[in-house]
């Protein structure tokens, strides 16, 4: 929490100058000769390009995804002079704080509970009235994670249960410059970003508490690090094109590895503070197509995208010398693959609206991705599922929601498992049913429930190595407020 006091100070004595451990538990000997990345979790982005209709996702800089009214706005809590000058100047200061207090109480690695947070604190200047850039942007925010994380040590599975696990601690999470052209149609953003706050994002799947149902699990688990994405970031720049009228073109170039290590190191570790900045690794291209629509008069967001890792993989079953990794006689170090690539759909789409009460709606929405099963522990992984909004009477602002999470081990890995006489990992499955509350305009409280089926795809039981890991039930509940 030292880092934020002091933002906070720098951000005020500003204001009158003119112009992203939270990685899974080692495989132990028993559970298999693979190594996998520490996912990187986290929440998703803005809702972008869909009808001004369309409630907004919760994101890391507005948890709430609108329902809290205005933007929260730090600058209230300064003198009115001084309040006043930041507006003038463009300055806007966000704050919100999430904890999550979530526990496994069936099967898994253990029972037990655990409370995990995260405070997010960000400043937004119009460089316009802050610089005289017209349609500039600068944007910064720095995260403080902070508790005990509860998927590593009780459950072992692979779709994290909170979205805000990660390694305790502040740290840098983006810091970024953005320009827009031709009257805001297109811009072009530069500088550290977090993808998953544009790329890949769902709007009504970011309902959840899940980690899964934000940035998805395929590129947590097949990209660097988890990818740059929550609570990571990586040099980049993005370019967003809007072509047609509901047709958007997004797409970008990042440091593939946060970190900067191996592929089965962990980022946060090597990367503490959100610094490094490297830029001495592969890169990461990433195109998305979006199209918003209406059918029937309800909005929808329909996106195809693919993206493309120029670095190194290691293979899920071959060492380099050709033989099984499990082979005595290999040496076991992978065999190395140049590049990685995979494709993806998301879907969000309005189903229902009532005739008397404009709030209340039924949305549907679907994520898929595939990858190569030579060098990725997830091939396919895929979560969807139903959002309500305005789901009680006297409640317009709630939301009821039920999401399924499929993740498929790859066959390259499953295959190494019974080199080494391991039962074979297959498919995890979880539902999640969660209610968000929105308490009052600085306050909303979400009651969760998830349940996990195969944890990790077929893992054994640490404690009791003659069973897999048994299914879980992870129940909680989440307050976020927002200053």
């Amino acid at each position: 929490m030292w880092l934020l006091p002091g933002a906070v100070a720098l951000a005020v004595l500003l204001c009158p100058l003119p112009a992203r451990a939270c990685s899974a538990p080692e495989p132990s000997a028993a559970q298999g000769a693979w190594t996998r990345p520490c996912p990187a979790g986290g929440l998703e982005g803005p809702c972008s390009g869909l009808p001004r209709k369309r409630r907004a996702a919760p994101s890391f800089l507005d948890p709430l995804g609108g329902r809290a009214g205005r933007s929260p706005d730090l600058g209230a809590l300064l003198p009115r002079k001084r309040r006043a000058a930041a507006s003038l100047r463009g300055i806007t200061l966000h704050l919100s704080d999430s904890e999550n207090l979530l526990g496994n109480f069936a099967g898994g690695v253990k029972q037990g509970s655990t409370v995990q947070g995260l405070t997010t604190l960000s400043i937004d200047v119009r460089a316009g009235k802050a610089f005289g850039l017209p349609g500039g942007a600068v944007h910064a925010s720095v995260l403080d994670i902070h508790g005990q994380p509860l998927t590593g040590p009780y459950l072992d599975n692979l779709q994290a249960a909170n979205g805000n696990e990660g390694r305790d601690g502040a740290r840098l999470w983006e810091l970024w410059y953005d320009q827009d052209f031709d009257h805001g149609r297109d811009d072009v953003k530069i500088g550290q970003q977090s993808i998953d706050n544009e790329f890949i994002v769902s709007s009504d799947s970011g309902l959840f508490v899940n980690t899964m149902a934000g940035w998805p699990l395929l590129p947590s688990f097949d990209m660097y690090g988890g990818g740059p994405a929550y609570p990571l970031s990586s040099l980049g720049a993005r370019l967003r094109a809007r072509m047609t009228h509901g047709v958007t073109v997004l797409a970008g170039a990042f440091d593939d590895n946060p970190g900067g290590g191996r592929f089965a190191q962990n980022a946060q570790v090597l990367d503490p503070n959100g610094t490094n900045f490297n830029l001495n690794t592969g890169t990461l291209y990433i195109g998305e197509l979006q199209y918003a629509t209406a059918v029937a008069g309800l909005p929808g967001s329909y996106k195809l995208g693919a993206w493309y890792d120029t670095g190194l993989f290691p293979d899920e079953y071959l060492a380099a010398d050709g033989l099984s990794q499990a082979d005595p006689r290999s040496g076991g170090v992978p065999l190395l693959h140049h590049g990685d690539a995979s494709v993806y759909g998301v879907v969000d789409q309005t189903v229902w609206r009532s005739p008397v009460r404009a709030a209340r709606a039924l949305n549907v929405f679907g994520r898929i991705m595939g990858a190569p099963d030579d060098r990725n522990l997830i091939d396919v992984a895929f979560n969807g599922g139903l959002t309500v909004n305005d789901p009680l009477p006297g409640r317009p602002d709630d939301q009821f929601g039920i999401d399924l999470g499929i993740g498929h081990v790859s066959g390259r890995a499953a295959e190494l498992d019974r080199a080494s006489g391991l039962p074979a990992q297959g498919v995890e499955t979880l539902v999640e049913l969660t209610y968000l509350a929105q308490v009052a305009r600085w306050l909303a409280l979400q009651p969760d429930l998830q349940y996990i089926v195969h944890p990790g795809g077929g893992l054994l039981d640490p404690a009791d190595p003659r069973h897999l890991i048994r299914n879980e039930l992870v129940a909680g509940v989440r307050a976020v407020v927002t200053f």
